[in-house]
């Protein structure tokens, strides 16, 4: 059980992970249309480097004005593209907004709660299992499709080729052992009315294991 956010076990904290181009977008979507609010860690990640917040002020005073575009934001590509090649100024950037991203987690969790303690609230985590959050949240949803159809759709998507593709992929955790995190497993490998089923399902199954506290873990897939 959660024990990041004492006091109150009413609410349920989902992680929402997966892999590239496995559809988690499209999952939260319809969670979020069932009655689950969403707190993004990506959305999260820009907010906390916008100008005047603490992590901006870290990043350019360690990687200096090069780094700003000219209306003064973080230009996020060539920030990126720094990092990529070093890996002590990853660890680095990764020291000023990590910390503030749970800043705001914490908060956003917070406000969803005053408004509804009963939430059951998703946080769409792409690095959740990389970075070793589990224990941020009462349950774990993995969307699932195989390599090949991540690979089929990062070709159709970015317009890459089969290899770019692959050889993003192989720069990831594979999709197959992020499964065995998983509490819950939605499988989009069938189209989108399939989707909906398993995720309509989830939503029971979320709610049920809220009535009881928690307890029980379950998967789903179109098996």
């Amino acid at each position: 059980m959660n024990t990041f956010f004492p006091g109150n076990e009413s609410r349920l904290l989902l992680g929402v992970t997966g892999g590239i181009a496995t559809g988690k977008t499209a999952v939260a979507k319809m969670l979020e249309e069932l009655g689950a609010p969403i707190v993004d860690f990506d959305v999260l990640a820009r907010v906390v480097v916008e100008p005047g917040k603490p992590a901006y002020e870290q990043i350019v005073a360690f990687f200096g004005e090069e780094v700003l575009q000219k209306d003064g934001n973080i230009d996020r590509k060539r920030l990126s593209d720094i990092v990529f090649k070093d890996v002590e100024k990853r660890k680095k950037l990764e020291g000023f907004t990590h910390p503030q991203i749970g800043v705001e987690f914490v908060k956003r969790v917070n406000e969803i709660t005053a408004a509804n303690p009963n939430a059951i609230i998703q946080v769409a985590v792409p690095l959740l299992i990389e970075a070793n959050l589990q224990h941020l949240f009462h349950k774990i949803l993995i969307v699932y499709t195989s390599r090949e159809t991540q690979i089929e759709r990062l070709v159709l998507r970015d317009g890459i080729t089969e290899e770019e593709a692959t050889r993003i992929l192989d720069a990831q955790l594979p999709i197959d052992e992020k499964v065995g995190y998983a509490d819950f497993v939605v499988n989009n490998e069938k189209g989108l009315e399939e989707t909906r089923k398993q995720v309509e399902e989830l939503w029971k199954q979320l709610k049920d294991l809220q009535k009881q506290g928690g307890a029980g873990d379950a998967t789903l897939s179109s098996d």
